[in-house]
């Protein structure tokens, strides 16, 4: 099954009410929420205060993305959200175990985030304790980057070792996903798709359910492709 996500720190922050509506209308199952500190990655993004009046003006669940140092405090300040997922990365974390077991004991699904150039070891003993891996695509801090094709081989690798668990965590992937980068990523069995300026905002032609309609015709098709091979 795939999910489309809306990396709502792509949306126009200065009508983020409207933005909330047309995703809402255009099928969007997931917002997916940046929280950056400057420290961790060059850029500053969504607080706490924004955030909680986003949780309050829509139905779509909450997907924190905690692109910072120190992710234990930064889970406790957003907790209070009830987002349905939180992820933190691994290679900003001086305790995994900790971490995720602070996140479920919020009543919050745990999510670990990879970096594109950090390897697959890194994660290998969380795969059973989390929700969700957040594979990322491009290196997290800003939107427009190439999309690292390095990756696909890292998803093949996990889903290798999924191979062994009881229950499969989703694969989520976050980074120019669009209309070139889709395929491969849904060959690959990708569960969460987030969607950000390269294909959903800052586009002039087609309205938002037209490209959410677009890209789950995407999915739809290579499935069927798949299927026939």
């Amino acid at each position: 099954m795939q999910t489309v996500a809306a990396s709502i720190m792509c949306a126009d922050q200065l009508d983020l009410n409207q933005e909330l509506r047309k995703l809402e209308a255009a099928g969007v199952e997931l917002l997916h929420c940046d929280v950056m500190d400057g420290v961790y990655v060059n850029n500053l993004a969504m607080g706490p205060y924004v955030l909680e009046q986003i949780k309050a003006s829509t139905s779509i669940p909450l997907d924190i993305h905690l692109a910072t140092v120190r992710p234990s405090k930064y889970i406790d300040m957003f907790a209070s959200i009830q987002p349905k997922y939180i992820s933190f990365h691994v290679e900003a974390s001086d305790d995994v175990e900790r971490d995720i077991r602070k996140i479920k004991d919020y009543g919050i699904e745990p999510v670990i985030a990879l970096n594109p150039e950090s390897p697959i070891d890194l994660i290998k003993p969380y795969l059973s304790m989390v929700s969700m891996i957040l594979m990322m695509t491009v290196n997290p801090g800003f939107a427009g980057q190439k999309f690292n094709y390095n990756v696909l081989e890292k998803i093949d690798e996990l889903n290798h070792l999924f191979e062994t668990l009881e229950t499969r965590p989703l694969i989520e992937v976050d980074g120019n996903i669009n209309q070139e980068t889709i395929p491969a990523l849904v060959e690959r069995g990708t569960n969460v798709y987030v969607l950000g300026t390269s294909s959903l905002f800052n586009q002039k032609e087609g309205t938002y359910l037209d490209k959410i309609q677009s890209v789950k015709e995407l999915f739809l098709n290579r499935l069927e492709y798949g299927n026939q091979k």
